[in-house]
């Protein structure tokens, strides 16, 4: 049976996450019953990445099997006209029957889009998260060097977590002024459940001097979620893209997030 790739940018406020839920609010539900439209039959979907509820994404990853034939606009533009508000097909492909979006992805990259001010702006709720202490960008860029590599992240998953390793490979972690905004960069090969949320939660303990550089290392070392900070907000989280073996022919990365914003 053919398969098609598709890419999905959503507003992750306006849904219960990527995964399927009784209720049916999810964007996997959405896209599901938008795809069994144009396809004539129901289409299950696996995704790159399964986002949270609140966490948005620009190039969310998505395949499906399907033997009906339909032009590219129909599994873009006719999806759509059958999709909510908040989430929109913006590519689709063939690609070859053994691609498959979560367990092919080499890496993924995520970034988090932080508003520092003393009073929160009403027209980034939903889409940055918000911090109203001054954070010092040299102890936060300390800390997350301490945090590249392969470790055990046990310190920063959630108790729900269902991954059968905390072990992880984190390439990328940097930190980007770009006023009135900081850009978080993480790209890593896989995240446990609210490992970026709760990486945040520490980073910026750290930049407000709350704690020091080393202490995250210690954090890391300890592999005790209790002895991390809280779990940030997942306003500001955005999936950025995945990247596939060359030969699929997908693009990595998605649109530059404060173009997106914008």
């Amino acid at each position: 049976m053919p398969r098609l790739a598709l890419t999905l940018s959503y507003d992750g406020s306006r849904f219960a996450g990527w995964q399927t839920q009784p209720h049916g609010r999810s964007v996997q539900d959405a896209l599901e019953r938008a795809l069994a439209v144009i396809a004539g039959h129901r289409v299950p979907t696996i995704c790159a990445g399964r986002t949270d509820a609140g966490v948005h994404a620009l190039r969310q990853v998505v395949h499906f099997d399907t033997d009906t034939q339909r032009p590219d606009t129909a599994w873009v533009r006719g999806v759509n006209a059958h999709l909510p508000a908040g989430v929109a097909v913006r590519s689709v492909m063939p690609v070859a029957d053994d691609f498959h979006a979560r367990f092919g992805a080499l890496r993924r990259r995520y970034r988090y889009l932080l508003h520092g001010s003393p009073v929160r702006h009403p027209l980034f709720i939903d889409r940055a998260g918000w911090t109203f202490r001054p954070l010092q960008l040299a102890p936060m860029r300390a800390a997350a060097r301490l945090l590249i590599g392969e470790h055990d992240f046990s310190a920063f998953r959630s108790a729900e977590c269902q991954a059968a390793s905390p072990v992880r490979r984190l390439d990328e972690l940097t930190i980007d002024e770009r006023s009135p905004f900081l850009v978080f960069t993480f790209t890593g090969n896989a995240f446990l459940h609210h490992m970026i949320r709760n990486l945040m939660g520490c980073l910026l303990m750290v930049g407000d001097g709350r704690r020091s550089a080393e202490w995250v290392g210690e954090v890391l070392a300890a592999r005790d979620r209790r002895q991390a900070a809280a779990t940030f907000a997942p306003d500001g989280l955005y999936l950025d893209g995945v990247e596939y073996d060359a030969r699929f022919g997908l693009a990595s990365w998605g649109d530059d997030l404060l173009t997106a914003f914008a």
